[in-house]
Formats: structure tokens, C-alpha cells, sequence
């Protein structure tokens, strides 16, 4: 396993100058809550091979990861997050297992209320999309 523990990896799927949120429908703590689609690296699996299988799991779509964004944030029951930018390859994005998707703008970043692990994730994918 990776020397942080447990892993939790996030795209930051960026296209035509908008991100993709998705809403969380579970657990019932985080329901309502957005983040970027994304998920747990299971034993064995790289965090890139993850990042691919859980955008086909959630958003029903093939990714082309990108540049990993600089950082690595805590999550709740000693997880750790990963993010990296991603590009959409193949299908359109939608909701499997979230409540909702939304692209927002770079004015609208702030305009969903993002789980309080992900805000400074998205404050560095700002940075590196938009400066």
C-alpha cells in the first residue's frame, strides 16, 4: 500500500475553460456535499488506473489523466487525497452515483458548497487552471 496509508484519488475533469462537480449522495454525513468524481485505489491498483475506473464507475466516462495537482490533502478515517487534472477521452458525463453533476465556470468555482476536505484541493486546481 502507498506510504500514506489509505488513498483516495479525484479528477479535476477541466473542459471548455469549466470543472465538473459532482454532488455526493452517500454517505448520508456528505450528502449534498460536491467534490470531484473519484474515488478509493484498491490494493494493487496505481492511482492512475483508479482515477480511470472510478470516472467509468461514477460518470460513465474515459478520462485522459493529466498533470497531477500539487498537494496531497486529508480526508476523514485516515485517508489521504490525490487530484489531477483530466480530460474527457470518450462519452458525457452522468450522474451514477451522485445526485447531480455541474460544470462551473471559473466566476461559479465558489457557487456549490464543496466538502470541506475538497476546498483546498479546489483552491490549488484554481490555481493551476485558471492562475
Amino acid at each position: 500500500m502507498d506510504a500514506f496509508g489509505k488513498l483516495v484519488v479525484g479528477a479535476a475533469i477541466v473542459q471548455d475553460g469549466r470543472l465538473l462537480a459532482a454532488q455526493r449522495a452517500e454517505p448520508e454525513a456528505l450528502r449534498g456535499g460536491w467534490e470531484f468524481p473519484g474515488g478509493k485505489v484498491d490494493p494493487g491498483e496505481s492511482d492512475l488506473d483508479a482515477l480511470v475506473r472510478e470516472c467509468v464507475e461514477e460518470l460513465g466516462v474515459e478520462i485522459v489523466p493529466g498533470e497531477r495537482v500539487a498537494g496531497e490533502w486529508p480526508l476523514p478515517n485516515g485517508y489521504v487525497m490525490r487530484v489531477w487534472l483530466a480530460g474527457i477521452r470518450r462519452g458525457v458525463p452522468s450522474a451514477h452515483e451522485h445526485l447531480a453533476l455541474r460544470w462551473l465556470t471559473h466566476q461559479e468555482l465558489y457557487d456549490v458548497a464543496w466538502l470541506s476536505a475538497d476546498l483546498p484541493a479546489v483552491a490549488a486546481v484554481e490555481k493551476l487552471v485558471w492562475g
